[in-house]
């Protein structure tokens, strides 16, 4: 039976009513894990995408005006919605991304997080701010969160749910309205979410859907949005980044990533390699933070990767809607064919396959096994540039410099992990060129620490999401100062010169004072 008949065709159709569209023009999505049809998608037109702006700014006036207590209950029975509706939830991300249930639950557990962190922080993180006046008495000054207005969030195929409702969680917390397209492999569980949305007290327009190619759609929303979140390819990001640019538009962008680990001269090699392993494979390797690139010191290289290789060996993979499999399905023959592409070109430039390297569709189309290289050169395409794949290089290292060094190569500077003794492994994380660094974890410390801004240095991005960052993004800083008793340019019967030199007397005591 096909995965896909686990969705009754009146669920799909409740779902699919959430798209704002007028067309009559539809395209098929297909599952990953069998390769069959899953829904029947209504495609959005720019009209569409006019319309559902249009609607966005006028429930956007009315929206900033609700009381912060007011959102903080919605996201608070959000977090417990997630929850209750789990099992729907797993099942609609498996049937559209391919991956295990155990990854998928990752998501499902990050959107809970995350509601729940910003019902909890909201009142803090969105109330005035006071900051120091330029006179001490005269001058009073505090710091106000505007909304933007209405955002436009652009999400991928790989989470999602996560990266298509929890990045627009603190935008809607802070007051703004949502304009959302989601990936066209992946819109049921992003639908999902946006009625989740609204069975918790959102109201309808705060959160619009369009659906389309990102061409077109994703085009119209850059060219109408106060705001832009996108998470996706770097070459994409920095077409976005110039369009937002020409509208003098800021934009959050989380994009590619070669993220580096580094097994430290001590590390517990077993511990180590089952942490690799977490790290490299997590979401069939299709995961922005993923790791590709392990060093590894010579003294120790050869027993972790005999532990390496026998953990990645014992890894199962299965297409079935349950825990059983540890690694899922690649999300497109697209997929499929760049990791393809990638074990080939480093094999002919002298690389070694240790496990895997070989497509697997006699379990669905887009299954490909774990794959361990070692001997990759700077020759080779997957030396440097990123794979979203479930494959990994070996490279031996000498001293931690050169360890460092070698992590810091490339140009983007996402995510990277360091394993071994804390104390050291402190010392080094901040010499390495990444947005989150992890320590005796690959990726889950930072992702799921909710209060820890997340994104990426370089060509991995720019602005962060989670955090008091994430939510001030969707901000403008407005100053609102409050002048008292006399103007700054002083009382009207003081001679300009006679207040300068009043003025400079005061400066001067100021400076010996200890906070001013």
């Amino acid at each position: 039976m096909p995965v896909s008949e686990r969705i009754a065709p009146d669920r799909i159709a409740t779902l699919t009513r959430l798209i704002r569209t007028t067309t009559q023009e539809s395209r098929t999505t297909i599952s990953p894990l069998d390769g069959e049809p899953v829904a029947e998608i209504p495609v959005s037109s720019i009209e569409d995408v006019e319309a559902a702006f249009d609607a966005a700014r006028v429930a956007q006036a009315s929206w900033s005006q609700t009381s912060l207590r007011e959102r903080r209950r919605a996201l608070l029975r959000l977090h417990d919605l997630v929850l209750e509706r789990r099992e729907e939830l797993l099942d609609l991300i498996q049937i559209e991304s391919g991956k295990s249930r155990a990854h998928a639950f990752d998501e499902v557990a990050h959107l809970a997080l995350t509601a729940r962190y910003y019902a909890r922080r909201l009142r803090r993180q969105m109330k005035p701010e006071r900051r120091n006046g330029a006179l001490p008495l005269l001058t009073s000054v505090k710091l106000n969160h505007v909304p933007k207005g209405v955002v436009g969030i652009i999400s991928p195929w790989n989470y999602p749910l996560t990266m298509a409702i929890s990045d627009g969680l603190p935008a809607i917390a802070a007051g703004n309205v949502v304009v959302h397209k989601p990936d066209s492999q992946s819109p049921l569980i992003a639908l999902a979410g946006v009625e989740l949305l609204r069975d918790a007290g959102f109201p309808a327009d705060v959160w619009q859907v369009v659906s389309g190619a990102g061409s077109v759609v994703g085009t119209a929303i850059i060219e109408r949005a106060d705001y832009i979140c996108f998470t996706g390819s770097t070459a994409t990001g920095t077409l976005i980044a110039k369009q937002a640019a020409e509208r003098l538009v800021s934009t959050s962008l989380e994009l590619g990533g070669k993220n580096p680990m580094i097994v430290l001269p001590g590390a517990d090699v077993e511990n180590s390699a089952a942490g690799a392993v977490n790290a490299c494979f997590s979401s069939a390797g299709q995961l922005c933070v993923s790791i590709e690139r392990l060093y590894v010191p010579e003294a120790q290289y050869d027993a972790f990767r005999d532990a390496f290789v026998r953990r990645v060996q014992a890894l199962s993979l299965g297409a079935g809607l349950d825990w059983d499999a540890d690694m899922g399905s690649l999300v497109s023959q697209a997929q499929v064919e760049t990791i393809t592409k990638h074990v080939e070109d480093a094999v002919a430039n002298g690389a070694t396959v240790l496990t895997g390297g070989k497509a697997r569709p006699d379990l669905g189309p887009f299954f490909y096994e774990p794959t361990v290289l070692e001997g990759v050169t700077d020759a080779a395409e997957c030396f440097a540039g990123e794979t979203f794949g479930p494959l990994v290089s070996l490279y031996p290292y000498r001293t931690v410099e050169e360890a460092v060094e070698l992590a810091n190569g490339g140009e983007y500077g996402l995510n990277a992990s360091i394993y071994g003794p804390t104390r050291l492994a402190r010392r080094i994380a901040p010499t390495i060129k990444a947005g989150t660094v992890n320590i005796n974890e690959g990726f889950a410390a930072s992702f799921g620490s909710i209060d820890a801004p997340m994104g990426g240095m370089r060509h991995s991005g720019v602005g962060r999401r989670q955090g008091a960052e994430g939510i001030h993004r969707y901000t403008e800083p407005q100053s609102v100062a409050v002048q008292r008793a006399m103007p700054m340019a002083g009382p009207a019967f003081l001679a300009p010169e006679r207040y300068a030199k009043l003025l400079t007397l005061g400066m001067k005591i100021l400076r010996r004072t200890p906070r001013a």
